[in-house]
């Protein structure tokens, strides 16, 4: 009797051990086995192998039998499940779906983060791939608890670009509830970003400059107000940039390192740059701001690039002017374009990330564009967002787990 084509899924569950993977699978090799698809995911010492086999019928049954002696012999359960050819088939046609990333985010991440992710992949009808932890190890105390918490989902399906907008919007809407969630296209470009703009005012920085300098100067009130409307989007940036440099005359430049050594560092940055400059990222500063103060962070911690504002000096004071052109919301945009080109790199490999209403053009430009700490306008317009942890949150984004990122 001809033998026939059998596909088998086995599914092995219990205690991870050495050597274990290695047992099973030699087994396999011994009868010309062929391994279709292959999976193990490990927590707390207890592992899920899934292994997806064609073989024939004249070698299933020898198969399953040295399988089972092999996992009474380790202590571990074994499932065994005949697959049809028409279902192998519809699961095959399912990998040309499209791939997505979903990242949640937060202080701590509970239960009912995770169900709410969850029924939204359930009812935009994807399937979850994968689940895994970005971050540490949870400890059981509470004070021993690192101050942030990740997962990743990798989810697959179909979806049309109306569906895709109501995913990002709801994901926007838990944000309000403790947890950032990042929702992106799991493609080429984003396994392969090379360079990150920031904003540096209000995002790399706990403050924004020019109100430092309006303090020192005396009219710290009248730019706050200005700043606000303008980071609102209330009032054009060129415009309300003028009017708060105008009021900045008269004031001593030494101000300006003093503000400079005392800069609020936003939580998280040092980290994030440690990790960038080793993983190859470029990195620069596009800010509203001024050149002194990027210079600073340039200098202290290793950016590669800085476009910022220039202030007018005559005779140690400021005179209430700058010099060369304004870097408002479209200057961004246009360096973020050329940064691109001199580095040689596809737009789509870029990120961005700030906070103000001037950032939004080079947020929706970059591919992947970050509203950081932002305010409601940008945060609803921008594709993705951190409002529950520091810079080093970015990095989450990136796919990279902490298990890799102290090593």
């Amino acid at each position: 009797m001809e033998s026939q084509v059998e596909i088998i899924q086995i599914n092995i569950a219990g205690k991870d051990q050495p050597g274990l993977t290695s047992s099973l699978t030699d087994i396999l090799a011994r009868y010309d086995a062929f391994i279709l698809d292959i999976g193990q995911a490990n927590i707390h010492q207890s592992l899920t192998l899934g292994i997806l086999i064609k073989t024939t019928s004249d070698k299933s049954g020898a198969i399953m039998k040295e399988l089972l002696f092999k996992s009474s012999e380790l202590g571990i359960n074994i499932r065994f499940t005949p697959i049809s050819e028409e279902r192998y088939t519809a699961w095959v046609g399912m990998q040309g779906k499209n791939r997505y990333i979903i990242t949640l985010l937060g202080r701590q991440l509970t239960a009912r983060h995770i169900a709410d992710v969850a029924g939204v992949i359930s009812r935009q009808g994807l399937n979850i791939d994968a689940i895994k932890r970005m971050t540490g190890r949870v400890p059981l105390h509470e004070d021993e608890r690192a101050p942030k918490s990740c997962i990743e989902f990798s989810v697959r399906g179909s979806l049309t670009e109306e569906a895709t907008t109501a995913i990002q919007e709801q994901f926007m809407s838990f944000s309000n509830n403790g947890v950032d969630i990042s929702f992106q296209r799991d493609d080429i470009f984003r396994r392969s970003r090379r360079l990150i703009c920031f904003d540096m005012d209000s995002t790399l920085i706990e403050t924004e400059v020019i109100d430092e300098l309006a303090e020192r100067a005396g009219v710290g009130a009248q730019v706050r107000a200005i700043t606000e409307r303008a980071m609102r989007g209330e009032i054009d940036f060129r415009e309300s940039f003028t009017e708060r440099v105008a009021l900045l005359k008269g004031l001593d430049v030494s101000v300006m390192e003093e503000i400079a050594q005392q800069l609020p560092i936003t939580e998280g940055l040092e980290r994030m740059m440690t990790i960038l400059k080793r993983v190859g990222y470029k990195t620069a500063i596009l800010s509203g701001g001024f050149t002194y103060f990027g210079n600073y962070l340039r200098q202290r911690f290793g950016f590669d690039y800085v476009y910022a504002n220039e202030l007018e000096i005559v005779d140690g004071r400021l005179t209430g002017r700058y010099a060369g052109e304004i870097v408002d919301g479209r200057r961004k945009a246009e360096l973020l374009r050329l940064l691109c080109q001199f580095e040689n790199i596809n737009i789509a490999q870029s990120i961005a990330v700030g906070d103000g209403a001037n950032d939004l053009p080079m947020l929706s430009l970059a591919g992947l564009g970050i509203a950081f700490h932002a305010k409601p306008k940008v945060k609803a317009t921008a594709g993705q967002s951190i409002s529950t942890i520091g810079l080093d949150g970015i990095l989450y984004f990136l796919g990279l787990k902490d298990s890799w990122i102290e090593r």
